[in-house]
Parts: C-alpha cells; sequence; structure tokens
C-alpha cells in the first residue's frame, strides 16, 4: 500500500509517501510562502523524483486540522482533488496526534500546541501506552494558562512541541520547571511521514477505515474569525431593530 501524506495545517507544507515497509520520500518547506504556492510543487517534485504518479497511490492521508483554517481547507481542497480522478481514498488524522507521533516511544506526556491566536493554542496529551499513542486529554483550544492548570499538578515529565512554542515556551517554563521538555527542532514542526505513519497503523489495527474523499472534511474546534465577526454584526443587528 503507497500512502500520499500531506499537512498544511501549519506554516508548514509537508508532503511524503510511505508504504508497509519504509518511507519513501518526504518534502517539507517551513517558509512564509502561502500553500497554495508550495502544495503542489512539492507535491510534484516528489512525485517526479520517486518516478511515481497518483495511479501509484492506495490512499491519500491528511491533516485535518485544527491549525491555520486557511491551510487546512488547502490541504483538504488538494487532496479531493488529486483523489477525485482516481477515485482514491482518504483518511484524516488529527494535527495534533500528527505532531506527538513525531516523539516515538517516550515514556512522557507529550503535549503538541499550536498558536490559534486570540490569545489560545490548539492543543491536547497523548501517551505511549503499550506502543500505541493515546488521547489522555482531548484535543481542544485553551489558553496557556488554562494548559498549564490542567498540567501543573501531573507527576509525569512533558514534552512540548509545535509552533505555540516561538510564543509561549518561556511561560512553560516559568510554570512548570524541570517537569517541561522543549523538543528538538527537527521534530518540533508538523511532518507527513507522522501524519502517513499514523493512518496506516489505524488502517492495521482497524481503529478507522478510509473514506471517500467526498466526505472529508475540516475539523476546526473552534469557530472561524469570519463566522465571529459576522455573529456579532448579527447582534448588533438585532440590538438596533
Amino acid at each position: 500500500m503507497n500512502i500520499l501524506a500531506i499537512d498544511t495545517s501549519s506554516l508548514v507544507a509537508t508532503v511524503a509517501v510511505i508504504n508497509e515497509e519504509k518511507l519513501l520520500g518526504e518534502y517539507s518547506i517551513n517558509h512564509p510562502r502561502t500553500h497554495s504556492q508550495k502544495l503542489m510543487p512539492i507535491i510534484d517534485e516528489l512525485f517526479k523524483t520517486l518516478d511515481i504518479t497518483m495511479e501509484d497511490i492506495d490512499l491519500i492521508a491528511v491533516s485535518r486540522g485544527p491549525g491555520s483554517f486557511t491551510g487546512v481547507r488547502i490541504g483538504i481542497a488538494t487532496v479531493k482533488g488529486l483523489a477525485h480522478p482516481h477515485n482514491i481514498p482518504v483518511l484524516g488524522i488529527s494535527s495534533l496526534e500528527g505532531l506527538a507521533n513525531n516523539i516515538s516511544y517516550s515514556k512522557e506526556l507529550i503535549c503538541p500546541i499550536m498558536d490559534a491566536r486570540r490569545n489560545q493554542v490548539y492543543t491536547g496529551v497523548y501517551k505511549w501506552q503499550d506502543y500505541r499513542l493515546k488521547n489522555v486529554i482531548s484535543d481542544r483550544p485553551l489558553t496557556i494558562k488554562e494548559l498549564m492548570d490542567l498540567l501543573i499538578d501531573r507527576d509525569e515529565k512533558i514534552i512540548f512541541l509545535g509552533d505555540g512554542l516561538i510564543r509561549y515556551k518561556d511561560e512553560i517554563s516559568n510554570t512548570l520547571g524541570d517537569k517541561a521538555i522543549f523538543a528538538p527542532q527537527y521534530v518540533n514542526m508538523q511532518r507527513a511521514s507522522s501524519i502517513a505513519q499514523l493512518a496506516l497503523d489505524k488502517i492495521k489495527n482497524k481503529e478507522a477505515k478510509p473514506q471517500s474523499y467526498l466526505d472529508i472534511a475540516p475539523t476546526y474546534l473552534r469557530k472561524s474569525e469570519a463566522e465571529r465577526q459576522y455573529e456579532e454584526k448579527m447582534k448588533r443587528c438585532v440590538v438596533h431593530e
């Protein structure tokens, strides 16, 4: 089974192809160019390097969010476009679970944090149990203080990773002290290979089934800025009436 994986939930655009035996190739760009500019070129470059086409792909795995609303939409839309001509099945994976999966077989808790703006992060807490990654605190948007309140009384050390560290690393360190461990740079960002491996494992373990590209949808966890602005506008209109 050849799996194409895509993650555009953050500033990073990352694409990988794996099969049941090995990682065939991975391409990641951590650069402020928009995903609409960089995603298809890196997919094309990876396919040319591997000498494969979409006809060789059996499944497309995609980060369904949470994360950048625009980034997630671009990733999902790209997957739909790639899957449609060949009716390739797809599988959506949590971007936070994908980040946590960058840290393999750790005894510590793993806490991915993605900057959600508006003084919040997208986060969850994961732990390896019997060589399987388990979600022990569900994915949700929180302020960093709310996250620290959830973690401060836990006895375990906690590995943090994700782009939320750019803004909140000092606050985490000051609150948790030596309980906080910060992942090294090479695993601190989204990796499509982690999304691909999770998809492969979930199918093998019958934890998830591939679905039609028509049914894949983003997971945002909260309303977009446009939705919030619209609701505020409607409230003001009601008040004025």
